[in-house]
């Protein structure tokens, strides 16, 4: 191109080049000059009008988390980059691509005050993999390409990119023959063979292995090499929160999840592996429970494209710096042959025994029972579950989008995952109240011919709701939300009556009637209170040609166990039955 461009009309066509087909957003004073050029874009570039830019960040978020490729989102100066700060936060921490757009005073006004300035790249400096802060129209053909290299490249994150009102007026001829200059920034895919032949050979001599598989396993596309790698060794496989998707649980060599809400036996079995893998997690202290006490008998065999996660948590016997997938298929290709596995099988055999031993002793206590101790006894949270963990498996083509609480929690152990990576979404690292239903957004535009099912508190609703009428404007109609209410902020209130002797300070929670608001939003509204109207209540969302609401009105004082308390090791857990503790 050798006309000239406005900057606006250049950060368009950079995103145009860069892949880009959907932006979430929301304009204002210094992004408008972007907004006017995306109306010659709006053939190729589909521009979501969010009502928070929290939700557009989430939406984002969503649809980067359920795609793999990079989820933009937009703000202009001052509050609109501000309610940016959560999701990029959140992206942050779950390693998710995003790119923040944000709108700037002009130049001439910087630091000076202006009306609704706001230092935005200092704010997200600890938050984001990089920022920048953009005076010149020059600058901006190379800065887009550069930022979304960093986002979706070694361990993605967000970056965000501020951009002074000038810069975006300004006519420039642009020059598109860039090449991406960073001497700093080279991710190693590529494991050292010498620490792949190490980890081969303790996971060889291993008599009880364990894999850990985590959320790298699903960015690197690595779950058909996880699943090959584990069935040659016959190692037992444990998945992570955001592991969930990248190994069945219908497979036999499946086990469940760790950590603070995991299940006994995988807990034990942690606790006297003698080897542990641990391939794109990162021993996060809601795995590990009290670092000091985690794997106590086990050679730690680390894989993390990020080297600074490697050691931070746990002592490691065995580093590898590279990508899952790189990882795993170099360890396939070292991999002995089948004949001299044969000893290691046997061995495999008696160690998943012992596991499944401990499963049958305790998992089979965990159900969700009513109390005694209260009036609402009609509508357990479990018989929820258990019926849309029944029709999503009868249905299938679905992708599960969950808030964080109690709720998430129990849909990560009640639920079966078998639908393959990025079909269970949350928010893990930051817990971000108020995720679901936004990122719902964006997983339901990738997605359109899939049926995307919220699993929310009513707590995490009520904060970011509003993007139910951003639903209803775009159309979109594959949106299902089944609110797990229970009047209480539930994981909170928990915890005050497991340790504070119930002193429920700031947890008892109201709410409007959720399927009267439903309807306020053009949406199906439907409100359960009985077991026996669950079902009906599914199959219901399903007919319904649009976006719906089911308000679970559930007992309102259930527990999530088992369960670690704060600064415990994962082996001394709380559970429904006190002599599986």
């Amino acid at each position: 191109m050798s006309e000239q461009m406005t900057g606006a009309q250049i950060m368009c066509e950079a995103l145009i080049r860069e892949g880009v087909e959907v932006m979430f957003g929301i304009p204002g004073g210094a992004i408008m000059p972007f907004y006017f050029a995306m109306w010659e874009y709006r053939d190729r570039l589909r521009h979501v009008l969010c009502r928070h830019e929290q939700g557009a960040g989430h939406a984002a978020e969503g649809y980067a988390r359920s795609t793999g490729r990079i989820g933009v989102c937009i703000g202009t100066s001052g509050p609109g980059v501000t309610n940016l700060v959560t999701p990029i936060a959140d992206a942050m921490m779950d390693s998710t691509p995003l790119l923040a757009i944000c709108g700037q005073v002009g130049s001439h006004v910087l630091g000076k005050d202006a009306f609704q300035e706001t230092d935005i790249t200092g704010i997200t400096m600890p938050i984001t993999k990089h920022n920048y802060l953009v005076k010149d129209a020059n600058e901006l053909p190379y800065v887009f390409k550069e930022a979304i290299h960093i986002a979706t490249t070694g361990r993605p994150g967000p970056v965000l990119i501020d951009i002074t009102k000038d810069a975006m007026q300004k006519s420039i001829v642009p020059n598109w023959d860039v090449k991406l200059n960073l001497p700093g920034y080279k991710p190693t895919y590529q494991p050292n063979r010498k620490q792949i032949r190490e980890a081969l050979k303790l996971l060889l001599q291993a008599k009880k292995p364990l894999i850990i598989a985590g959320n790298g396993v699903i960015m690197s596309g690595a779950a058909d090499e996880l699943r090959h790698f584990a069935e040659k060794l016959r190692i037992p496989v444990i998945t992570t929160l955001h592991g969930i998707g990248s190994f069945p649980e219908e497979h036999p060599l499946s086990i469940g999840m760790p950590g603070m809400h995991g299940w006994v036996h995988v807990n034990r079995a942690i606790q006297t592996c003698d080897v542990l893998f641990n391939i794109g997690g990162r021993f996060d202290d809601r795995v590990t429970g009290k670092a000091s006490t985690f794997a106590p008998n086990a050679k730690v065999i680390h894989v993390d494209i990020d080297p600074s996660e490697i050691g931070k948590n746990v002592k490691v016997t065995v580093p590898i710096v590279g990508d899952a997938r790189a990882t795993l298929l170099a360890l396939l290709e070292e991999m002995p042959a089948r004949e001299e596995l044969a000893d290691l099988h046997s061995a495999a055999s008696d160690w998943m025994e012992h596991i499944r031993e401990m499963q049958d002793k305790h998992q089979g206590k965990q159900q969700y029972v009513n109390r005694a101790d209260t009036l609402h006894m009609t509508l357990p949270p479990h018989d929820v579950y258990q019926k849309i963990n029944q029709t999503l498996a009868l249905r299938g083509n679905y992708r599960v989008v969950t808030d964080v609480g109690q709720h998430q929690m129990w849909a990560a152990q009640l639920m079966d995952w078998n639908a393959g990576p990025r079909t269970h979404i949350t928010s893990g690292g930051a817990a971000t109240m108020g995720f679901s239903v936004p990122a719902s957004l964006g997983v339901a535009i990738a997605h359109p011919d899939e049926t995307i099912w919220v699993i929310c508190g009513d707590g995490g609703f009520q904060m970011t709701n509003q993007e139910m009428a951003t639903i209803h404007q775009e159309g979109i109609k594959n949106i299902k939300v089944a609110i797990i209410n229970n009047g209480y902020l539930g994981m909170v209130r928990q915890w005050q009556e497991l340790f504070e002797n119930k002193r429920y300070s700031g947890t008892p929670l109201s709410g409007p009637d959720f399927a009267k608001l439903a309807e306020a939003y053009h949406w199906k509204g439907i409100t359960v209170e009985h077991s026996d109207q669950v079902q009906a209540a599914i199959d219901e969302a399903y007919a319904t040609d649009g976006p719906v609401l089911i308000d679970f009105r559930v007992e309102r004082e259930v527990n999530v166990f088992p369960m670690v308390p704060q600064n415990a090791s994962i082996g001394d857990m709380i559970t429904v039955d006190p002599q599986a503790s």
